[in-house]
């Protein structure tokens, strides 16, 4: 008797003990920064690059894995919505890139400005517009951040200037850009990106020449993905060392699929720009899962064992993910839990997606003119910014 007795005190004191160390090790188990060490830059005209060995936060950390894996859902989810053919038109996905546009965005301020090309979901969403704002927009919903007028090809938001369908013409606009910042001493940049495809078009060059003349706060980045629409870079470029091209400009070379590597990479220039000394060119090196487009398998001009090797061994958020759990900056809990909150947003935003309404016949001509100069001209409602839902809505200029 006197041993059932105690048996039970025994079970309480053991489970006591459990939860203490399982509660230790919930806390001992992640710290607060770590270390890490980044591939080495490749510099061009520059005495010095960025540090190779930088520091990650926990916070940081969280906040990088989980933009990361959104854009992932995010473009997961677009491929779903055009094989539904809920989305016409072109759709060009980012999955495979998104340490580029997190690195890059995590190195600015909300006020600097940011133009690409057409492969644009993950950059609007980080620039501010969320889940539904981007689908709906593709899916040509009047809750899309340009109110399903603009598509898949051209997303807009506060400073971010697409989202453009012409192959390299963001650049030349980013240098416009560019040239108003430092016109108007705003002490702000702009990230211009193009593709590897896109880094031979002649406008490309012309926009170097004038930045260069007129010092502008720039950085020009090739997201060289290893492909054109269908080509690779090595058989369409005579010299595939895009952070050259520049010649008299400054260049940096990248590890596209490290996110701290771009992010401090990013940081470094952004300083060097904000202290008048721009602009500059980087090549982010990294790599596309799907084809150019949605429609293109993708694998015609490459191999199934090339696209798996990489997703195996270089692929930027599995990759950040082992290190931010080897370094004992998250748990792989805490991680399981961000994706499972992922998924379940995502899925929200595809159904709302699916659902919205479109815009009514007779606003076929209307955001014609930014300024209406007669009620009797057609266009009376031009754009206007929602800065709380992110979205945009008419401006009633009839009254």
């Amino acid at each position: 008797m006197i041993m059932r007795s105690l048996f039970p005190n025994r079970i309480f004191r053991q489970q006591s003990i459990n939860n203490s160390l399982l509660l230790f090790r919930k806390f001992s188990s992640t710290i607060n920064e770590a270390k890490f060490q980044i591939k080495p830059y490749k510099l061009h005209r520059l005495e010095q690059g960025p540090a190779t060995e930088v520091i990650c936060t926990r916070d940081d950390a969280i906040k990088y894995y989980e933009q990361m894996s959104i854009i992932r859902r995010l473009e997961a989810a677009s491929n779903t919505l055009y094989k539904e053919k809920a989305i016409r038109g072109f759709c060009h996905l980012y999955t495979g890139q998104e340490a580029v546009a997190v690195g890059m965005e995590n190195a600015i301020t909300k006020k600097d400005a940011v133009i690409t090309a057409y492969r644009a979901h993950g950059w609007v969403w980080l620039r501010g517009v969320d889940a539904v704002g981007v689908l709906s927009e593709l899916t040509g919903r009047k809750t899309g951040c340009a109110r399903g007028k603009g598509g898949s090809m051209h997303l807009y938001t506060n400073r971010f200037y697409g989202g453009n369908g012409i192959v390299g013409a963001q650049i030349p606009l980013g240098a416009g850009i560019a040239l108003a910042q430092k016109y108007t001493n705003s002490n702000e940049i702009t990230l211009a990106l193009c593709g590897d495809g896109a880094a031979n078009q002649g406008q490309v060059f012309e926009a170097y020449n004038m930045a260069a003349l007129w010092k502008l706060p720039i950085i020009f980045i090739t997201e060289n993905n290893g492909y054109g629409m269908g080509t690779s870079s090595e058989r369409a470029a005579a010299s595939s060392d895009y952070y050259t091209r520049g010649d008299y400009i400054p260049g940096i070379w990248v590890d596209g699929m490290d996110i701290l590597a771009v992010r401090e990479a990013t940081k470094y220039l952004a300083e060097l720009c904000r202290n008048g000394q721009g602009p500059f060119c980087m090549e982010a090196m990294t790599y596309r899962y799907f084809g150019h487009s949605v429609s293109d398998p993708g694998t015609s001009y490459r191999t199934r064992e090339e696209i798996q090797e990489v997703r195996q061994k270089r692929d930027p958020i599995t990759s950040f993910k082992e290190r931010i759990i080897q370094a004992e900056l998250v748990t792989s809990d805490e991680l399981k839990q961000i994706d499972l909150n992922i998924r379940k947003q995502m899925d929200e935003a595809m159904n709302q997606a699916r659902t919205d309404p479109e815009l009514d016949p007779e606003e076929l001509y209307h955001d014609v003119y930014v300024n209406c100069l007669h009620s009797n001209i057609r266009g009376p409602t031009p754009f206007q910014t929602n800065v709380h839902k992110n979205h945009w809505k008419p401006m009633n200029l009839t009254k």
